[in-house]
């Protein structure tokens, strides 16, 4: 319960960004590039006939209410997560990869990693991703973010020797809010509709180390809908580090 608190207070501070801040700050395209940003030091690819592990998608949707507030749809978060799983699965038959998933027991008893991934992501974007003056000093602009010993019990169970964890949160603007933003754009005054935010994480079941990792934080894109979710796990996905 405290979880969801906290998640839905991050996306109400979220979604009281404006949106010409969105633009100038955080809005990345679909396209993304898989630069020094995108890797840990010393990784380039995943090796040959290695195991991935794809952990359930960690996601929640709301609907943004007049006023701003969000509130969760359980209808559009099963959606979604449907979507998802398949887009993945998708995604990584196109890649050649050899994915496993969780059994159900073991996906609920690993629940608290994917939480635990949830905080290490928010950190990697805020600190890493959007650098500036909120870049930490001691990671020498380096992707240097581990979730340590947590990831132990994954690789026992699975015996992968990689997991691909996924984050996202989804918003959509009632008829009401959009009847509010054309009023306040008639008066230059610009607030924001819906937002999607979604973290992708590779990360080493031997040493813990977050070895990829990429974002998507746009006002575009709807996972309720099959091939709206594809584009947006392309985009998540885009120079996913495969094997050579």
């Amino acid at each position: 319960m405290d979880m969801e608190i906290k998640l839905t207070e991050l996306l109400r501070q979220t979604l009281r960004v404006s949106c010409g801040a969105l633009a100038l700050a955080f809005v990345i395209s679909g396209a993304a590039h898989a630069d020094s940003r995108n890797l840990a030091p010393g990784f380039t690819s995943l090796p040959k006939g290695v195991k991935l592990v794809v952990m359930p998608p960690d996601v929640e949707l709301f609907s943004v209410s007049a006023g701003g507030v969000p509130e969760p749809r359980a209808d559009w978060t099963e959606a979604a997560q449907h979507n998802i799983h398949a887009a993945v699965n998708a995604k990584s038959a196109a890649l050649g990869l050899v994915t496993q998933e969780l059994a159900d027991d073991d996906a609920d008893d690993l629940a608290e990693v994917n939480a635990l991934h949830g905080a290490v992501a928010r950190s990697i974007a805020l600190h890493h991703m959007g650098g500036g003056n909120l870049a930490l000093p001691t990671k020498g602009n380096k992707l240097d973010w581990s979730l340590g010993d947590a990831v132990a019990p994954i690789r026992a169970r699975s015996g992968a020797d990689y997991a691909l964890f996924i984050w996202m949160r989804d918003s959509y603007a009632t008829s009401e809010r959009k009847v509010a933003m054309f009023a306040l754009a008639l008066f230059g005054v610009g607030i924001t509709g819906g937002i999607q935010i979604g973290y992708a994480s590779l990360v080493d079941l031997h040493t813990g180390r977050v070895v990829w990792f990429n974002r998507l934080l746009r006002g575009t894109g709807d996972l309720r809908e099959t091939e709206a979710a594809n584009e947006t796990v392309k985009s998540l996905l885009a120079q996913f580090p495969e094997s050579p």
